[in-house]
């Protein structure tokens, strides 16, 4: 049984959220995606519905036709309770390549200044850390990555950019991430990550789940060009490993 206690409140007509406490923790996000599983293997038929695990919840979509919530809800408590043996699925460490040039890295410079470090701490930091998909949205694969380490937290830009670059690797608070493709945004960008993070003609068109993780490795700006090339005609090859940790 999950030592967590849930909320559960209808989302409007098709949908369900189901809440844990509202902190951002591993072990909060291990027991959703064991939930998350549990459902999709047991409980709920995953031609009919959609299951949007992020942070401290899951967004259960009912696609074609209302939820029966007074029927529904009960039986989520239910499944609930007893889904504390099921296991989440695999997860993997993908890594990631980064360059780190500054006609990437448009704030690298200002960011290293207002952090105390050198550019290449700050790079040496960045990319020595592993860190947590907890969540995948905003744009679609745009991967919210946590475990920044405290040296390198910052805050937002205090005026977002109209345009920021596909690629583009940017750091704000206590996370990191990838814009997958050119959109506002108001991250400190500092480098650019040459393989594509989404792509709506593939089965899965983000490879990347919630809970897999991710480590960065930087890149001369000669390996950017190529890895760029060979993502954009499919034949870059990701690297990933499977996470038992």
């Amino acid at each position: 049984m999950s030592k967590f206690s849930i909320s559960i409140r209808p989302f409007g007509v098709h949908a369900i959220l189901v809440e844990w406490p509202n902190e951002v923790d591993e072990i909060i996000l291990n027991d959703i995606l064991k939930f998350k599983n549990y459902l999709e293997t047991s409980c709920l038929d995953v031609k009919k519905w959609e299951f949007v695990a992020a942070y401290n919840s899951i967004t259960l979509i009912l696609r074609k036709e209302p939820i029966d919530f007074n029927r529904l809800i009960p039986r989520l408590k239910q499944w609930h309770g007893e889904c504390g043996e099921s296991k989440a699925k695999q997860k993997y460490l993908w890594r990631l390549p980064v360059c780190y040039d500054t006609d990437f890295g448009i704030d690298l410079e200002e960011v290293a200044e207002k952090l105390s470090l050198t550019i290449s701490e700050l790079i040496k930091q960045h990319t020595e850390n592993v860190y947590t998909v907890y969540g995948i949205g905003f744009l679609p694969g745009f991967m919210y990555l946590g475990g920044l380490p405290k040296s390198l937290e910052i805050p937002r830009r205090s005026t977002p950019r109209l345009k920021v670059q596909k690629g583009a690797v940017g750091i704000a608070g206590e996370q990191t991430g990838i814009y997958p493709q050119e959109s506002p945004g108001g991250w400190n960008i500092i480098g650019n990550c040459s393989v594509p993070m989404f792509n709506p003609k593939d089965e899965n068109p983000c490879f990347v789940n919630v809970g897999d993780k991710v480590q960065f490795y930087s890149i001369e700006r000669a390996e950017y060009d190529l890895y760029k090339i060979e993502g954009e005609v499919g034949i870059y090859k990701l690297e990933k490993t499977e996470w038992d940790a």
